[in-house]
């Protein structure tokens, strides 16, 4: 099972990142000002996650693929990490989707 990671930036904000049982990192949030805040962006995760519609599949200009992750309301949680192919990055929309649902949060 999957974990989010909270951590605090060099400017004080929250962020998390989910990461999948290997502890490679698989989404990633914006900045939040608070914890609280921070921790409702993993909720919304959670919550968001099993829903195929809310992933937006994406290729960069330098030939990698990505995912964002967005809410009901069409805000994004989370950005994933760059992948070679398209099946990468299928392949780590999966995971989001199995890992985040159950997953604990921690602090670092």
């Amino acid at each position: 099972m999957g974990k989010f990671v909270i951590k605090t930036a060099s400017n004080g904000q929250y962020y998390f990142n989910l990461k999948a049982d290997n502890g490679q990192a698989i989404l990633s949030s914006e900045q939040y000002t608070s914890k609280a805040a921070c921790n409702n962006g993993i909720e919304s995760v959670k919550t968001n996650a099993s829903n195929d519609d809310r992933f937006d599949r994406k290729s960069s200009t330098n030939g990698k693929y990505y995912f964002n992750l967005k809410a009901s309301n069409g805000q994004f949680i989370g950005t994933s990490e760059m992948y070679e192919s398209a099946s990468g990055r299928d392949n780590g929309i999966a995971s989001v989707k199995s890992n985040a649902p159950n997953a604990s949060v921690v602090e670092e």
